[in-house]
């Protein structure tokens, strides 16, 4: 057995036969304004239909070599994560006496522990290992809302990544570097792209077809004996790059740390050197406190000072847009009142949705630099720089 067929194979139907039954699924749900539905036969057919086909593609999948490059393999791991992600997703009961997914789970395990992340379908997936063919990527639907959800949040991801590469070279050069304007402005300018795909991503998405059919694919599913948390969009290193090189939240910080850990095994595997070394990160904010203590306000510190300002009003503005226009009105608002029949309830990706919106708020106090009782934010050191920045020139 061919391993090029077998993958080309998988490709194909998760292309078509699988984006087929989860668009004939999904319309339904939306007909019926719930997200899933179970005991209907006509919907439990459905439901058979991709388990069989997935299973029959996992075990031929099993009986041939993995690939030897990781990235590669790590989009493999995507693929298969696809099928277990659809099936979960519509809550798909295997017939008894049947190891439906068993196979699955087995290839993914073998995949995700030789590269160090979790075992399943995440955002990575869908945003930068996706070829696309005839100008339409790999989605779990046929649904032009779902292509657009992955576009923008596809966007954001290389914005920060931008964002992140330029705020590094700053750390190398020294923030009175006269030519470290170019790569602060730059940084600028990505993070202001972020906030204009979520603008666009706000304006373009529908909140009934996000919350009944897009949603639904990212929550927590099952690899083996393990559950793990669902897919999000934000689950790259740039972001956390960003967080610290600015110096707006502190890897020493107990919740900000734990957030980091919690998201590691969750990015992509050359993410996972970055998402470690996160508390070797310089902060830029203290750089340019220090520097001004050491040698004065200089005429190239002060102009560069004012650059860092302006990326971190950047970061912070996409940061709250996102918290406001997307989570809240796409999630938290939706999950008061529509009908769930999820047998988790509404999450996001894993933990009650209260505990994840109240997680987020915190993040986007602390990437605002918000003043907030109990938590320590950037807000007093900022206000320095943004003091200093106005000052007179003088030299220590």
């Amino acid at each position: 057995m061919c391993v090029a067929d077998v993958l080309a194979d998988l490709d194909r139907w998760l292309r078509g036969e699988l984006v087929a039954i989860n668009t004939a699924l999904d319309d339904i749900y939306f007909a019926a304004r719930t997200d899933v539905i179970v005991g209907r036969p006509e919907v439990d057919r459905l439901k058979q239909q991709l388990l069989r086909d997935g299973e029959a593609l996992m075990a031929r999948l099993s009986g041939v070599p993995l690939p030897d490059n990781d990235r590669d393999a790590y989009a493999l791991l995507g693929m298969i994560g696809h099928y277990l992600a659809s099936s979960q997703r519509h809550e798909a009961a295997p017939p008894p006496h049947t190891a439906s997914r068993e196979t699955a789970w087995a290839v993914a395990q073998r995949l995700g522990s030789r590269l160090g992340v979790a075992p399943r379908h995440v955002f990575a997936h869908h945003a930068l290992f996706n070829a696309a063919r005839g100008g339409r990527i790999r989605a779990f639907t046929a649904l032009d809302d779902e292509q657009i959800f992955i576009k923008f949040n596809a966007l954001g991801v290389l914005a920060y990544r931008r964002a992140a590469n330029a705020l590094r070279e700053v750390a190398s050069m020294g923030v009175s570097n006269r030519a470290a304007a170019y790569a602060l402005d730059d940084a600028t300018t990505a993070l202001k792209d972020v906030l204009r795909f979520n603008q666009e991503l706000s304006e373009q998405l529908d909140v009934d077809r996000f919350f009944f059919n897009i949603r639904p694919y990212y929550k927590p599913h099952r690899v083996g004996s393990q559950t793990y948390r669902g897919s999000n969009g934000g689950d790259f290193a740039a972001i956390n790059e960003v967080d610290v090189l600015l110096g707006l939240c502190r890897i020493d910080d107990p919740f900000y740390q734990a957030v980091v850990h919690e998201k590691t095994p969750f990015v992509p595997p050359d993410d996972l050197p970055a998402m470690r070394t996160l508390d070797r990160q310089p902060s830029l904010l203290s750089c340019f406190l220090d520097e001004s203590a050491a040698h004065g306000v200089t005429p190239a510190w002060r102009d560069n000072a004012r650059r860092l300002i302006a990326a971190c009003r950047a970061h912070g503005a996409g940061s709250a847009y996102h918290h406001n226009r997307l989570v809240k009105p796409f999630l938290e608002a939706p999950a008061r009142v529509a009908n769930t029949t999820h047998s988790a309830g509404v999450t996001s990706s894993g933990p009650e949705l209260a505990e994840v919106i109240a997680g987020l708020q915190r993040l986007v106090d602390l990437r605002t630099a918000r003043q907030r009782d109990g938590i320590n934010t950037a807000a007093a050191r900022l206000a320095e720089l943004q003091e200093l920045s106005a000052a007179p020139i003088y030299a220590s």
